[in-house]
């Protein structure tokens, strides 16, 4: 059975180490004696197999992805894992940043979006029109010490590919029609809670251990909002952590996405690309803009076209 490794793919192990490099040639050779021992994965038609970061030296823990066919296998991705267990053990985990894992997020991120802006100029270009450029790296980086905080390589990648989304009829791109935030709008919301997380800790000084109200923290970076104009609840990249959360004026508690920014954008352009895979929400259209069937309003039911599949 032949194994096609393509360039990108052996780029990304190169990045990672010599020792991934090594991990993908050996596993290749097992896939050709051994096609069917991976695993179906959550895209469709392809399958993958996990390497135990301990059974190779500097390599960490891995994921490949391949398409088994009659008389070939093609790999199509490489990543890191992350360890299993409880999604509690995995989020108390600190983040391993490294230059080889910044380029991963960078490049997951870049992929991640080119497939979502891609379906959106295809299927709703209004939608698609209402995607701001991206922003200057002198831009992210004053944003960065406007907040006094620095953005994970993700997010500074995807803010460098498209800087806020303006929305149609207050409607976003991504699920539950949120909207990707501005880094003025960023700004405004990061400083509104900090100050309002200052007067509760004035006030947790009074409060018992067990009382005391946490509304932000300083490692919270505001990501996607309910609307462009509304900040009532959103989305949040915990810098410490890399996983996203949810924040909300109404104290509606943390509601953590147990995502990181790289699997939100993958979920999301899977959705798209797969309308009957989706389980997060459902996409759909009115007119010539994406609209999320979680949040359709009364004038736009009987508007609302759900994509085939969904």
């Amino acid at each position: 059975m032949d194994v096609e490794i393509p360039a990108d793919v052996r780029d990304t192990a190169a990045r990672l180490g010599a020792g991934v490099s090594y991990a993908l040639k050996v596993m290749a050779g097992q896939l050709a004696d051994y096609p069917d021992m991976g695993q179906p994965s959550n895209l469709p038609g392809i399958l993958s197999v996990t390497i135990d970061g301990d059974l190779f030296e500097d390599c960490p823990a891995l994921t490949i992805g391949y398409i088994r066919e009659p008389d070939r296998i093609a790999i199509r991705y490489i990543r890191l894992s992350h360890p299993t267990g409880s999604a509690s053990s995995a989020r108390d985990q600190d983040p391993v940043a490294t230059p080889a894992t910044h380029v991963l997020a960078e490049r997951e991120i870049a992929d991640a979006w080119q497939r979502i802006t891609h379906w959106l100029q295809h299927n709703t270009v209004d939608s698609y029109s209402a995607l701001r450029p991206g922003a200057s790296t002198a831009a992210i980086d004053a944003l960065e010490h406007d907040l006094g905080i620095e953005a994970p390589a993700s997010l500074r990648t995807l803010w460098s590919l498209t800087a806020g989304d303006d929305g149609v009829d207050g409607m976003g791109c991504l699920p539950g029609n949120h909207v990707l935030m501005t880094l003025d709008a960023v700004a405004a919301l990061y400083r509104q809670q900090m100050e309002s997380q200052a007067h509760q800790d004035t006030l947790n000084a009074g409060r018992g251990e067990y009382d005391r109200i946490t509304v932000w923290k300083a490692a919270w970076i505001p990501v996607a909002a309910l609307g462009p104009a509304d900040r009532t609840s959103g989305l949040y990249l915990d810098s410490s952590t890399g996983y996203l959360g949810r924040w909300s004026r109404y104290n509606e508690g943390p509601d953590d996405e147990l995502d990181t920014l790289v699997s939100y954008l993958e979920d999301v352009a899977d959705m798209l690309e797969f309308p009957d895979l989706a389980t997060r929400d459902k996409p759909g259209r009115v007119g010539e803009a994406l609209v999320w069937g979680s949040r359709l309003d009364a004038a736009q039911e009987d508007q609302w076209q759900p994509l085939a599949g969904s």
